[in-house]
């Protein structure tokens, strides 16, 4: 195959690899993702993998690698490549609904189903405000997978059902909760539209944090060196398009913001065009982790607050500023650099080579802790 590197990632990896690999077939050598540029006058350009297999398996198989900042392509002799082009065992990384025991609960934001008008820009928020100073009780800041990267929140009505009567009191608030339920019940072929129509005030979820959440993009630049995750205040509201950790240890957030978890998500889930889908129960939930010990979760914790501090050191500046990978500052280089060692430690006592290196361990580790034996 000379193919598009989807069909070596995420869901498709079961549906196809699962097929020929299981019917026999081997996948005697392989060239990882390398984007492929043509001759069109705007340079269109793809990522793509040439996978060579057979019926007929030979003892050793040859992956060529194009590591981050290698001068030249290098080849590997492995006794086997899976489906995801790494060298290892034929195992197929499924769904988990829950994350191994040790980690925190990732979950999707809350969704306003068919509650735009719950929604606002900063400058409607401040427009209602302005005219009424009992609505700023009311509002909170609203996250999305964009607002998350560029830090500026929009804003939405967060009303509980405590205080629904004293909201409803103000003019231009009612009108909007009017609006949700009128759009929710002409949804008349949705069950859960019709349901929430009774509660037009609320989004589907009603879920906060007590301290603070982790803010997980669904979507975000491959460009980037490490996947954005940023750290709200308890008064933060997470959208269904974002993923959120509430009241969770920090130590999770090293995890997150680690290369180990970059190249992880980049393998295992599905892509945007050549965007990163990051999904929880695809690439959360299935993160091989070693058995942490109280002092790994110290440490790790240390790192995640170095990397905050680095980036409150640039304050403004927004996570797509910092992460340009061309102008990322050094001190916040430096604290994932030390972020990286500490973790990578955990896993084989010193920093891996590549990221070649990397995925096979997460392979090797995700195979023992699911039980799967090579097919």
């Amino acid at each position: 195959f000379v193919s598009t590197n989807s069909i070596c990632q995420g869901q498709q990896v079961p549906i196809l690899w699962g097929a020929l690999l299981g019917a026999g077939l081997s996948i005697n050598f392989a060239y990882r993702s390398f984007k492929w540029s043509n001759l069109a006058s705007n340079k269109a350009g793809v990522t793509v993998v040439i996978v060579g297999f057979s019926q007929k398996s030979i003892p050793r198989k040859t992956l060529y690698l194009n590591e981050q900042g290698a001068s030249e392509v290098t080849a590997k002799s492995v006794s086997n490549i899976n489906g995801y082009l790494v060298g290892g065992p034929n195992v197929s990384v499924e769904p988990k609904r829950r994350p191994a025991l040790q980690l925190s609960h990732m979950q999707f934001g809350n969704h306003p189903y068919y509650g735009g008008d719950l929604i606002m820009s900063q400058s409607e928020s401040k427009e209602l405000t302005s005219s009424n100073s009992e609505v700023a009780r009311f509002l909170r800041p609203f996250y999305g997978s964009k607002e998350i990267i560029d830090q500026t929140p929009r804003a939405c009505l967060w009303i509980t059902d405590d205080v629904v009567e004293i909201a409803m009191q103000i003019p231009a608030v009612a009108e909007r909760i009017e609006s949700v339920r009128k759009s929710r019940l002409a949804a008349v072929k949705d069950k859960t539209a019709q349901q929430l129509a009774k509660t037009p005030h609320k989004f589907r979820e009603q879920v906060i944090a007590k301290r603070w959440c982790f803010g997980i993009p669904r979507v975000s630049s491959e460009n980037r060196p490490y996947l954005p995750v940023s750290l709200l205040d308890s008064a933060a509201i997470v959208q269904e398009k974002a993923f959120a950790m509430y009241d969770a240890p920090l130590w999770n957030m090293a995890l997150i913001a680690s290369r180990l978890h970059w190249v992880w998500i980049g393998t295992v889930c599905v892509r945007m065009r050549t965007d990163f889908s990051y999904s929880n129960t695809l690439g959360w939930n299935t993160f091989p982790v070693p058995k942490l010990t109280e002092k790994n979760k110290e440490d790790l914790t240390r790192c995640a607050e170095n990397i905050l501090l680095a980036r409150e050191a640039h304050f403004p500046a927004t996570i797509a500023d910092l992460y340009n990978p061309e102008t990322m500052p050094e001190n916040l280089q430096q604290a994932h650099e030390e972020n990286d060692e500490t973790l990578e430690r955990i896993y084989i006592g010193r920093r891996f080579k590549n990221d070649t290196e990397r995925l096979e361990k997460l392979f090797d580790i995700y195979t023992k802790m699911t039980g799967a034996t090579a097919a």
